[in-house]
């Protein structure tokens, strides 16, 4: 059913907690796990000592992709690792499309309300525009994982 499963990661609980969520179904169904962190250029700005910030910011991405693939690998499950740069849900929805990826796995944080429309949301401007489906997952108070799937623009659970 599923070959190739997209995990982005922000290195936050939400976003381990998808990644927990993706690997027991890559397990499942014999999938390759991609980790995607995308540096936001946008909010970086055009001040001195950008290039080096940007550069930070790959680095934390490099991390936190090979120990998402790593954690796959230590689960059996085939996995691979990139960064991008550039707006969040763009360059998400790009590596779906270029990759020819089966499912979005999302982490959220569970906002609501004001805080939610203020701050916007990645997870749901994916999945109000992905092709594919996309599979939300919140962490719980222990770490843990809830998950609701979601696609073609019902947004599950309150995405961040």
């Amino acid at each position: 059913m599923y070959e190739d499963i997209l995990v982005p990661t922000d290195g936050s609980t939400g976003a381990s907690a998808a990644l927990a969520e993706a690997i027991e179904l890559a397990a499942q169904f014999d999938a390759t796990v991609h980790s995607l962190y995308v540096v936001d250029v946008a909010s970086v700005g055009a001040e001195a000592g950008t290039v080096d910030l940007i550069e930070s910011f790959e680095q934390m991405g490099e991390d936190a992709t090979e120990a998402a693939a790593t954690r796959a690998r230590d689960a059996d499950v085939e996995a691979t690792g990139s960064v991008a740069t550039g707006s969040p849900h763009r360059a998400i929805l790009d590596y779906v499309d270029d990759q020819g990826i089966d499912l979005v796995v999302m982490g959220t944080h569970g906002r609501t309300g004001l805080e939610r429309y203020l701050l916007g949301s990645v997870t749901e401007k994916v999945v109000r525009t992905a092709d594919v489906p996309v599979l939300t997952v919140r962490a719980d108070e222990e770490g843990g994982a809830e998950s609701d799937e979601a696609a073609d623009g019902d947004a599950g659970d309150e995405p961040t």
